[in-house]
Parts: C-alpha cells; sequence; structure tokens
C-alpha cells in the first residue's frame, strides 16, 4: 500500500524544502512519488522539484474558481469516487524521473475572495487518491492551520509539521499535533538549525510539548543556493537528514503492514 504525507507548518518555516528533499529521498530509493501542491500562495514548488513550469491547476477541470464554487452544493464536486496519478490529464500533471507533481490553485489576483473552493478541492482529491505499491504523495499544505478545518488532512497517513528556531513555530506545531490527534501520526522536522546545541534545545522543547522530533535539517548552502537561484536542491547535509526522516516514516509504515521498500 501507499502513503500519505502532508507537511506544514508556519509561514517560510521550509515546508516546501522539505517536501522538496523528501521527494528527492524517495524518488533516489526507487518509489514512484506523486508531490500535491496544495499552498495556494507560494508558487515556486515547481522549480524546488526541478520542472520548468507547473502544472494546470486541478481547479481548472472543473471550470476554475467559479465553476468549483458552482459545485460545492453537491456532495462532491468531482465525479470520480477513485483517482489514480495514471487517470489524471496529461496537461494537469507533471512527470520527470518517477516523480510527478500536480497543483490544486492558485491565487493570481486581488479580490478574488477565500480559499475555500480550493480546500474543498484538495480534501475531496486527496481523499479520493489511490495508490499503487512502493507509490508515495507528499502534500505541500498552506502556511498554518487552516487547512484542519477545511478537513484535508482527513485522508492523510502522516502529519509532518516544520518547525524553525522560533517560539511561534513550536507553538504552531503543538497546536497541529492537538489538531491532527486521533486522525494521523504526528511528527515534526526540524529546520534551519545550525548547530547540535541549536537542534538539542529545540527537540527539549518539542518533548517538553509532547512532540516528538525526528530529523533535524542543518542550514545548508546547498538549500541556500537552490532557492536563490530557483533550481533543485542538490544533495547535501540537508539531504541526509530528509532521508532520516523519511527512513523512520517507510519503517514505521512497514510495522503497520504496508509494502513500501519492503
Amino acid at each position: 500500500m501507499g502513503m500519505k504525507i502532508s507537511v506544514c507548518g508556519k509561514g517560510g518555516s521550509g515546508k516546501s524544502t522539505l517536501v522538496s528533499l523528501l521527494a528527492s529521498e524517495a524518488q533516489a530509493m526507487g518509489l514512484r512519488v506523486v508531490v500535491i501542491d496544495s499552498d495556494e500562495s507560494n508558487s515556486g514548488l515547481f522549480r524546488m522539484l526541478g520542472f520548468a513550469r507547473p502544472p494546470v491547476p486541478l481547479m481548472e477541470l472543473l471550470g476554475g474558481k467559479k465553476g468549483l464554487k458552482q459545485r460545492m452544493g453537491r456532495p462532491d464536486v468531482l465525479e470520480e469516487t477513485r483517482i489514480y496519478v495514471e487517470n489524471i490529464p496529461p496537461q494537469h500533471i507533471a512527470h520527470r524521473d518517477g516523480l510527478a507533481l500536480l497543483s490544486v490553485g492558485k491565487i493570481l489576483q486581488a479580490l478574488e475572495g477565500c480559499a475555500c473552493p480550493m480546500g474543498v478541492l484538495s480534501r475531496e482529491f486527496v481523499n479520493k487518491l489511490k495508490l499503487r505499491e512502493n507509490e508515495i504523495a507528499i502534500v505541500d499544505m498552506e502556511a498554518g492551520v487552516e487547512h484542519f478545518g477545511r478537513g484535508i488532512d482527513t485522508g492523510i497517513d502522516t502529519v509532518l509539521a516544520v518547525v524553525e528556531p522560533s517560539l511561534e513555530s513550536i507553538i504552531l506545531a503543538e497546536k497541529i499535533k492537538g489538531l491532527a490527534a486521533g486522525r494521523n501520526s504526528f511528527w515534526a522536522v526540524l529546520n534551519k538549525v545550525d548547530s547540535e546545541a541549536l537542534a538539542a534545545r529545540l527537540t527539549a522543547e518539542m518533548e517538553k510539548r509532547g512532540v516528538d522530533v525526528i530529523a533535524a535539517i542543518p542550514t545548508d548552502p546547498e538549500v541556500f543556493e537552490a532557492g536563490l537561484e530557483g533550481h533543485i536542491v542538490g544533495r547535501g547535509k540537508a539531504s541526509a537528514e530528509a532521508k532520516k526522516a523519511l527512513d523512520f516514516l517507510l519503517s514505521k509504515q512497514r510495522g503497520i503492514g504496508g509494502d513500501l521498500c519492503a
């Protein structure tokens, strides 16, 4: 069976960076990777994953935001009961070396109104997406916790909170754990950690709040350069910690009876 992971946290904490690192490591393991861009405000994830352009948002399948709003009164906005990656129209999915990228939708202009329709589509798509053996889905969530209110995480197996060195980020991760309780397994990944002492301090603080840390992404020049130049993140110190996090999640999945990398 496959596994669905959502990556969340405060704005600027490095969610998209962790998504791209996890995707790269999963590719290296021979897994088929599906990245779902569910952050309506961040437009640069496709570059971090090595794509020249993003796919056409899934929202356009339904006539854009206007068409999606008209469908929101129905029991389902998507007619399909099950969605497989291979059945998604080619203009709405980008492929590269075993990696697939989809985008739910983006805010493109002022006065568009709330992003609730995109949240509804995200929730339904993630729930209906069926993964094949050795297939993994990684969802880049919007910043904050609003997606929990929309129920997007109901179709997720594991929630990862990205925690940077700030009290705001720590408190948000604690809140996210409370919101995910009973529905998803939950873990934290530290980011922007420039020393072992800082990693230890943050880990201790998270443990006091009942949050388990499974990896600490260091401050890595490779990540900074990729963000500045707008290209795929190279394999450096950050990648090693991302692999540590992914290995942990896969071991947990195997313990449940999953087939990933068995």
